[in-house]
């Protein structure tokens, strides 16, 4: 039998824990906080800024690459690793979310969700069977199972529909991936929306069909944090040990540093790089909103305290001028601050778990976030 994952150290006063990930193409550490290449690309950097940054797993997206340039297209090229020359891990998600998120019409049927393109709107079904082919087709290292997107509110008996339907989603899902897994890894997706009884179900329910790993889904959608986090709570509980457990979406610093704290392994969020495009830096002192007109004549780095190239080379006042100016510059030095700002970030976490001192790490974030905010 294959080892998927195995626990390093965990904090004896949390749940918060280090491990091994074990793919076919390395071995990745956690906690670890994967970039978002939706199109097969982190959006301003090349794959060799993304792994010198140290990033030994990405996510790329099933709907995006579906629709564009199409997944028989990359199969014929060779597969997503060679078609975007990436040799690391890959995770694909399965495509569910995007399509509840962007196409213009989503109708969730037995089958799978039918659903037109935000592209051209040409309709298609994605079902579980279609999001396994076309993830194989892609070579994916990790591989998501297709659920049901619940939305924030959600009545009871609704969740409580789309949620059963999950199931047996997933169950088709794992049915399809044994045909063409190629050494891959399949992970399911406890839903339940924000009903602790429907939480419980679900974790069982999955945990009961066999995966290598285990994805929380259909959190930060809008509910407040302490919600979140007491349903987190919910489907962390249900969830095996010796398994990786991946909390989807998510997403802040203090996020992640909660849900760590709740036996989380694995993230992936778009904030890092969209906030970055958008001017606003992750920093040691807080976010930092690069086109205000204090840094116009600013000489320091970003952050003084950050080792990324962006701020061994560069000024606040240099990064300012860039982005007001719309130099494309300003997106890559960006990008590379706030990625290596949330890999480091990552590192440290590791670091404090394996040496016993994670919860002084946490206590001292939030009392260096409080004194900025003063």
């Amino acid at each position: 039998m294959k080892q998927v994952f195995q626990v390093e150290k965990t904090c004896p006063k949390t749940q918060a824990r280090t491990g091994f990930l074990f793919t076919r193409r390395g071995v990745v550490e956690t906690p670890v906080f994967m970039p978002v290449g939706t199109q097969a690309s982190i959006k301003a950097l090349t794959p060799d800024d993304v792994a010198s940054l140290g990033a030994r797993i990405i996510l790329a997206n099933t709907y995006h690459l579906f629709l564009r340039p199409g997944h028989e297209l990359i199969a014929r090229l060779g597969g997503l690793h060679q078609f975007m020359n990436w040799p690391r891990a890959i995770l694909t998600d399965s495509g569910g979310f995007q399509v509840f998120s962007l196409a213009k019409f989503c109708r969730i049927e037995e089958e799978g969700a039918r659903f037109k393109s935000h592209l051209d709107g040409q309709e298609y079904v994605l079902t579980p069977e279609l999001a396994m082919e076309i993830q194989a087709a892609l070579d994916s290292d990790i591989r998501m199972v297709l659920d049901t997107c619940i939305p924030h509110p959600c009545s009871y008996d609704e969740t409580q529909r789309l949620t059963a339907l999950t199931t047996r989603w997933e169950r088709r899902s794992k049915k399809a991936w044994e045909k063409n897994a190629k050494g891959s890894l399949l992970f399911g997706i406890v839903q339940g929306g924000m009903y602790e009884d429907l939480r419980r179900k679900s974790a069982e329910e999955i945990v009961s069909l066999g995966f290598d790993g285990y994805a929380i889904g259909g959190l930060s959608v809008g509910e407040p944090q302490e919600l979140m986090l007491k349903m987190l709570e919910v489907s962390v509980s249900g969830l095996p040990e010796e398994n990786p457990r991946y909390l989807m979406g998510v997403g802040t610093p203090e996020d992640i540093l909660e849900a760590v704290a709740r036996g989380v392994d694995m993230f992936d969020c778009v904030l890092p790089t969209r906030n970055a495009r958008r001017g606003t830096l992750f920093t040691s002192q807080g976010k930092l909103a690069i086109k205000q007109a204090r840094y116009k004549n600013d000489e320091k780095p970003l952050d003084p305290h950050c080792r990324c190239y962006t701020c061994r080379h560069y000024s606040r006042a240099y990064l300012r001028h860039l982005f007001l100016a719309g130099e494309l510059l300003a997106y890559r030095l960006n990008t590379i601050h706030n990625l290596f700002f949330y890999l480091d970030f990552m590192e440290k976490i590791r670091q404090s778990i394996r040496e016993g001192r994670f919860q002084e790490f946490k206590k001292a974030y939030y009392q260096q976030k409080e004194e900025n905010e003063c």
